[in-house]
């Protein structure tokens, strides 16, 4: 299973990563103001994503 890391921006705001088992970042976040933002912005991540369609474009 995968896992969210949570970062600070330069610019003291904040944004997260997932990361793969293997340790590759798979998806970076916007950058959040607040922490209870970015908690929120992890939270739909993990709601929407077992649901998110696979698109292939060529």
């Amino acid at each position: 299973m995968g896992k969210f890391e949570i970062k600070t921006a330069k610019n003291d705001q904040q944004y997260f990563n997932l990361k793969a088992v293997n340790g590759q970042i798979i998806l970076t976040s916007e950058l959040y103001t607040t922490r209870a933002a970015c908690d929120n912005g992890i939270a739909s991540v993990q709601k929407n994503a077992p649901e998110a369609k696979i698109e292939v474009v060529d």
